[in-house]
């Protein structure tokens, strides 16, 4: 059972929340998001959005369930807060039944970060991505967001990520459905020591100069 209150928020008002915590530093694309309330306070934020890859999308149960692929794209809290935040998470998930959504969401082994608030919710695990490395401009931006006078010269390695994934459903046809349409094998939970991150560890990575 939850303490609190679980609200609905504006993509504004989680981005606020989400901007000064969260490792990632960059805005995602959100259709729902959730807070976590607690004697008033906001102490827990969800969010989920469309992947911005078609092939992630069509990848998950094929290209026939692609429209109903969403992400669980940030998941943030404060750091005073000591309840397990897979109570909030399972609460958010019961909220998008409704919607029939296939939800993905990643952990970041280079990260240290295994997934065991998913676990804890019953998502099922899918394996890793591959690393990759992505292109950057010597300024720090990626390929995705540079103007055509600036060059991605560089490259940022993109560790490998755990992949989860949950049907958000009230029907049971239409979750056996996806699940036979799964296009990755049902795995046994991976089980390692979580870490803590420091706030903008991440966007430190070194850069490579590319060849």
């Amino acid at each position: 059972i939850v303490e609190g209150e679980i609200v609905y928020l504006s993509s504004k008002e989680a981005w606020e929340f989400l901007k000064p915590r969260h490792y990632a530093g960059r805005k995602p694309p959100i259709s729902k998001a959730f807070g976590w309330e607690i004697g008033g306070e906001l102490v827990a934020v969800c969010t989920f959005g469309k992947p911005a890859s078609p092939s992630l999308c069509d990848g998950i149960c094929g290209k026939e369930y692609s429209a109903s692929v969403y992400e669980l794209n940030r998941l943030c809290r404060i750091e005073e807060l000591k309840e397990p935040l897979s109570q909030f998470v399972s609460a958010c998930l019961r909220r998008l039944r409704a919607n029939d959504w296939i939800i993905v969401s990643y952990s970041d082994t280079g990260m240290h970060h295994n997934g065991y608030i998913y676990q804890a919710c019953n998502f099922l695990y899918t394996g890793q991505t591959k690393q990759r490395t992505d292109k950057w401009t010597a300024n720090g931006k990626h390929s995705r967001h540079y103007s055509n006078d600036e060059q991605g010269e560089y490259r940022k390695v993109r560790t490998a990520k755990n992949r989860y994934v949950y049907f958000a459903t009230h029907s049971k046809t239409r979750k056996k459905e996806w699940q036979s349409a799964l296009n990755y094998p049902i795995l046994p939970y991976p089980k390692a020591q979580n870490q803590n991150y420091i706030l903008g560890e991440y966007q430190k990575d070194i850069l490579v100069k590319a060849n």
